[in-house]
């Protein structure tokens, strides 16, 4: 049996490799072609059929050669979406934006104002990461917006903020954790109230009012006896704005605990003042 399989693998290697070497050699000729039409011809075709690394070659040369002629907007406007295709949104980006500066009468211009904004959608990382790119992403996307108000991508973008604002929600909400895990509990009461004065529909809401009651207590049991009184009566106040926006908390009754120890310490500075 592998007698006879032998001659045949042989055979369809020598077709495979055959294949190979006429495309690659095809492709070179295209290279090295002085048909600039041609390869724009080609650029194009290897764009369509997703070949966008074929393309992105022929385009790069054309670039500079077509830009003052008839086909200049086209040359750009492929350039700028084959580096999408191929993942450089860096590049793209740049090239999006400028189509819209150095094209501005296109008909284009709205669908590249609007891929430019989502390479730094694509740009954007995990929210444990620098956010920088996130919130341009989300400034770029709000301009294209305000300035396509009956665009049909409208709702694409409203979702993609969405998205991106819950980015910048978590990054916040981690960073307020983790001072209070170093038990830097001043830094993380501010920084667990700037998350509510920054994202004032979080769906982080409930806990971080309760992780305000928490940092509060903290603070004020830790403090210099100087500041005690005021810090628990913080704690109090960070109490009452918890406990009435979600009553039903299954935080309620850890709150409610920090709340009397409050009224007790509270108590005692009291007395000891009067004495």
């Amino acid at each position: 049996m592998n007698y006879i399989c032998r001659p045949m693998r042989k055979l369809v290697f020598i077709l495979i490799s055959l294949f190979l070497f006429t495309g690659c050699s095809e492709y070179s000729k295209i290279l090295k072609s002085k048909d600039y039409n041609l390869k724009f011809e080609k650029a194009k075709e290897y764009f369509n059929d997703g070949q966008c690394s074929k393309a992105l070659p022929l385009l790069e040369e054309l670039l500079s050669l077509f830009r003052l002629t008839s086909q200049g907007e086209d040359v750009y406007y492929y350039y700028a979406q084959t580096n999408y295709c191929i993942g450089e949104y860096y590049v793209a980006g740049y090239y999006f934006k400028s189509f819209v500066k150095t094209y501005p009468g296109s008909k284009r211009v709205e669908e590249c104002q609007f891929l430019g904004a989502m390479c730094n959608v694509m740009n954007s990382p995990e929210p444990a990461l620098d956010q920088t790119e996130t919130s341009k992403a989300i400034d770029e996307l709000q301009t294209f917006m305000n300035r396509y108000p009956e665009s049909p991508r409208q709702d694409t973008c409203n979702t993609l903020v969405k998205t991106l604002r819950q980015k910048l929600e978590t990054k916040a909400m981690n960073g307020a954790k983790l001072y209070y895990q170093l038990e830097r509990y001043n830094s993380a009461k501010v920084a667990f109230g700037n998350v509510l004065v920054d994202f004032p529909d979080t769906r982080f809401k409930e806990e971080v009012l309760f992780m305000i009651v928490k940092s509060s207590f903290l603070l004020a049991d830790n403090s210099i006896e100087s500041k005690k009184e005021e810090r628990y009566k913080e704690t109090i106040k960070s109490y009452h704005k918890f406990a009435n926006a979600f009553p039903n908390s299954k935080e309620l009754n850890e709150a409610e605990s920090l709340y009397y120890a409050s009224l007790k310490e509270l108590e005692k500075i009291k007395t000891k003042n009067e004495l």
